[in-house]
């Protein structure tokens, strides 16, 4: 895989240098602990909430017989103050009540903020995950972060409970006798090169090459990036990353999106050529313990059916 610019990164202007949602959000932080009412709420009440967030694409290349649920976690970021092991229980337990077909997993499993308060080890979190329930299974990608601070503890923690990664891999599904495929994409950002520079270990020709006959695909893939490259082969993408901006401050959320593409793939649920893309605002937090206006949610899918 060829270097790329940071997602940690947004284009600015020219001759301006680059901001990083890391240095961001430190300055914020260190408002939020010095007691800004605001940034307060958004490091306790908001951080520590929890929604669902329901979609209902209609990719055209997803036949309308095929009534498929999923339920989406992404950036779990486990560590207290916000992601702690009560939060993450109670988040297992809100997607379990949703009932989905699928459950998709979508990296960045533990804290790495420099504010934790309640560190939860690998098999803590990986043992509230291995709890989610789903018919069709439940299935995993790795992040950015599960790369740059432990992806060895991290693959040992999801295989000691039987919770598959998916890395550029493709499993053939089938829901009602009606078959799809899930793929999983390695993590874009894996390695750092230097600054502002990074090596991923997605391989989106690869992987797409396991699919061998024409059901549906969805893909997996931590950063959302990729989506510009994605072939309309693929019916939906699922990403998290970005935390929506994590702090939706009027002028300035728009510098937190760890993107090349800034504000373009942030949030939600975006269709470009007939292509579509759902990136998940996730649960945890990075750089500060700190969200605002966008709060932890789980992402709930309704794919076909009427």
């Amino acid at each position: 895989m060829k270097p790329v610019a940071p997602a940690e990164f947004v284009a600015a202007p020219a001759r301006l240098p680059l901001v990083t949602r890391r240095r961001v959000l430190h300055g914020v932080g260190g408002i939020a602990f010095a007691g800004l009412a605001t940034v307060g709420y958004g490091a306790g009440a908001e951080a520590q909430s929890l929604m669902v967030t329901r979609y209902r694409p209609a990719p055209r290349n997803w036949p309308a017989r095929l009534r498929l649920t999923v339920a989406v976690i992404s950036d779990l970021h486990a560590g207290g103050p916000n992601m702690g092991v009560a939060h993450v229980r109670r988040a297992v337990d809100t997607a379990n009540a949703l009932s989905p077909d699928l459950m998709l997993l979508l990296g960045d499993f533990f804290a790495t903020h420099r504010f934790i308060t309640e560190h939860v080890p690998h098999p803590v979190w990986a043992a509230e995950l291995a709890r989610l329930k789903a018919p069709l299974g439940v299935y995993a990608v790795f992040g950015n972060h599960d790369w740059w601070h432990n992806i060895a503890a991290t693959r040992a923690a999801l295989a000691g409970v039987g919770l598959p990664a998916l890395e550029n891999r493709a499993v053939r599904l089938a829901k009602d006798g009606q078959p799809f495929w899930l793929a999983g994409l390695g993590d874009q950002l894996a390695h750092k090169l230097g600054p502002g520079w990074y090596q991923g270990e997605d391989d989106l020709p690869g992987t797409l090459a396991q699919i061998g006959d024409d059901a549906p695909v969805i893909l997996m893939a931590h950063e959302p990036d990729i989506f510009v490259d994605v072939p309309d082969r693929v019916a939906l993408t699922l990403s998290g990353h970005t935390h929506g901006g994590q702090i939706r401050v009027p002028f300035v959320w728009q510098r937190l999106v760890p993107s090349r593409y800034g504000a373009r793939f942030a949030y939600g649920h975006v269709v470009e050529n007939d292509r579509h893309l759902i990136v998940s605002g996730g649960l945890g937090t990075s750089g500060v313990p700190v969200r605002l206006g966008v709060p932890p949610e789980i992402v709930h899918i309704t794919l076909g059916g009427t």
